[in-house]
């Protein structure tokens, strides 16, 4: 199964087809209000405009797993994004990301990129999956890596046609 083929919704609650992200190099993070990486926010939107014309989207999903960091609706969470980061990239449903009631989209990403010593687990909010234009996971990288750390993968991924 492609990272495409797995259902979602927007933050208001509408589908959402990422088969017509096919094509394209995608961020997927787990995203929250509280958080002390929340201000990456801003660095994931500033990636997002600096590549969105050579074929990259991020994708934020609202997650409240971890010490309940983002107890709003995701409706809310889109809109203190906006207000606070002018977070610009497509934000979605609140998810989990682990246990019981995983999202299927996160089940996939950490099978294609598990973490330190093979654990599936997402250890914290902002937990970024880079995924290759042909839908399969390239590289995880850690809620603190931030716009820097990633920049380099991305565009070897972006160059790749």
């Amino acid at each position: 199964m492609s990272i495409h083929d797995h259902q979602c919704r927007t933050h208001s609650g509408e589908p959402f087809n990422l088969g017509a992200l096919q094509g394209q190099v995608l961020l997927i993070v787990n995203v929250a209000s509280r958080c002390g990486f929340t201000p990456q926010l801003k660095e994931l939107d500033r990636l997002y405009r600096r590549y969105r014309d050579r074929g990259f989207t991020v994708l934020g999903f609202p997650c409240n797993q971890f010490a309940r960091q983002s107890p709003e609706s995701a409706l809310d969470f889109c809109a203190f994004s906006a207000r606070q980061y002018q977070v610009s990239f497509p934000l979605m449903e609140k998810v989990k990301v682990n246990g019981a009631g995983t999202h299927p989209l996160f089940l996939e990403l950490k099978r294609g990129a598990p973490g330190v010593l093979g654990t599936t687990v997402i250890k914290w909010n902002f937990t970024k999956f880079l995924v290759g234009r042909d839908g399969k996971v390239i590289q995880r990288f850690s809620p603190r890596d931030g716009e820097f750390a990633i920049r380099e993968a991305l565009e070897k991924a972006l160059d790749e046609i």
